[in-house]
């Protein structure tokens, strides 16, 4: 497999691990699979839960969570691979995480759930921290590129394109995920590939396309190669690994999934999201369940409205209590039927 050259950084592996909040991708899993060559990627999102004082003071745990969390996964990657960071656009506290993540070097932000317009802004080129928007159209590729360019003179690092069949967090109508078997996707990479070559000229620089959304194994990569992609995103098949940062019961919920047991869900960040079922989804799906608390995570959510709060169902997930949390998963979750480590799986993916 070739290497992923993001300007001066290197991963021998185009292999891009998907960030996965609250608490499922951290140092652990993304310290492991940097030393493995690739690039290990810890989100962001409510990544201080587990922290002393949470409960009183969300934002102040976030912050140094996100410090600690990079300075132990370079600590692991002992000095391969990349650390990335995935940041939401949609956090209150967006800016905040993406300056505390460029203060603790992290290797690159990749950055969705919204378009992340003023991200150039918050990372100085000279931090030598690459930036790299996540998009599912075409359109929104153009979008920001072009208001990169005209307003900081400045072209994405890297580009991550989501496809329909990701986990958590989809960049799709409900329609267009309810008729996914149709969905001409492969058509749509091709065009994001060459609508970023009039920024690659302008730019003088290489702007690495990398492919997300159900990549399982080896052809589905060779696929992506194919396509014209220089490096795939995974982010379902790293839960079940002994280094994932969530719980035994949460990776077990993975390994126990059937494709019937997964569900589109609409979440209060305010896209659709797929899911797997448990009491918690079957509950959603009979009405709104009251929140409680405000953990002030969304910019855009209002407690009395949501149909309920994102941040206690992700955390008593991730903590282990699969019946009444939300588990976000992706397309294949079904073909997942075993615990392995990420040493092993970097290499099942890498060979031919």
């Amino acid at each position: 497999m070739k290497q992923l050259k993001i300007g001066e950084k290197i991963a021998t592996l185009p292999i891009i691990q998907g960030g996965m909040g609250v608490g499922i991708s951290r140092s652990s899993l993304a310290g492991a699979v940097a030393k493995e060559g690739g690039v290990g990627v810890i989100s962001t999102a409510q990544i201080g839960y587990d922290e002393e004082g949470f409960e009183k003071d969300q934002a102040a745990c976030n912050r140094n969570a996100i410090q600690k969390h990079i300075r132990k996964a370079k600590d692991i990657a002992q000095g391969s691979g990349l650390i990335a960071v995935n940041i939401m656009v949609a956090l209150k506290h967006y800016e905040e995480h993406v300056k505390e993540s460029v203060k603790a070097g992290a290797d690159a932000i990749i950055s969705g759930a919204g378009l992340p317009m003023e991200l150039p802004a918050m990372v100085p080129e000279e931090s030598g921290t690459k930036i790299a928007p996540i998009v599912s159209s075409m359109r929104a590729a153009r979008l920001i590129l072009k208001m990169w360019a005209h307003r900081y003179n400045r072209t994405a690092d890297f580009i991550v394109i989501e496809g329909p069949k990701a986990g958590g967090h989809l960049g799709f109508s409900r329609e267009q995920l309810a008729d996914i078997e149709h969905l001409n996707y492969d058509e749509e990479i091709r065009n994001i590939i060459e609508c970023k070559k009039e920024y690659e000229d302008k730019f003088q620089k290489k702007i690495p396309v990398i492919v997300a959304g159900g990549i399982f194994d080896r052809a589905d990569i060779d696929h992506a190669i194919e396509l014209g992609a220089d490096g795939v995103q995974i982010a379902s098949r790293f839960v079940a690994t002994e280094e994932c940062d969530a719980s035994v019961a949460y990776k077990q919920a993975y390994i126990k999934a059937e494709e019937k047991d997964i569900r589109i869900i609409q979440s209060p960040v305010g896209m659709p999201g797929r899911a797997l079922e448990n009491d918690f989804i079957r509950a959603v799906e009979k009405g709104r369940q009251p929140v409680k608390k405000c953990y002030n995570c969304l910019h855009k959510c209002n407690p009395k409205e949501v149909p309920y709060c994102i941040t206690k169902a992700l955390i008593d997930a991730v903590r282990g209590d699969v019946q009444n949390g939300l588990i976000f998963c992706g397309a294949n979750v079904g073909r997942i039927k075993e615990m392995t480590t990420v040493p092993e799986l970097m290499r099942e993916l890498a060979e031919a």
